[in-house]
C-alpha cells in the first residue's frame, strides 16, 4: 500500500470516531506499530 493511501486510511479511522490502538492500525494496514506512529506524526 502506498503511504498517501495508508494516511488517507489512518485519518478515515480517525475521523470516524473509532476507538482503535496503533497495533490494530498496524495489523489492519501491514506495517509496524512505529510506522503508525510515525504516520499519525506526520499528520499533525
Amino acid at each position: 500500500m502506498r503511504r498517501a493511501d495508508r494516511l488517507f486510511q489512518i485519518v478515515q479511522h480517525l475521523r470516524g470516531g473509532r476507538l482503535v490502538t496503533a497495533q490494530k492500525l498496524g495489523t489492519w494496514l501491514e506495517v509496524s506499530e512505529r510506522t503508525i506512529y510515525r504516520d499519525i506524526a506526520d499528520l499533525q
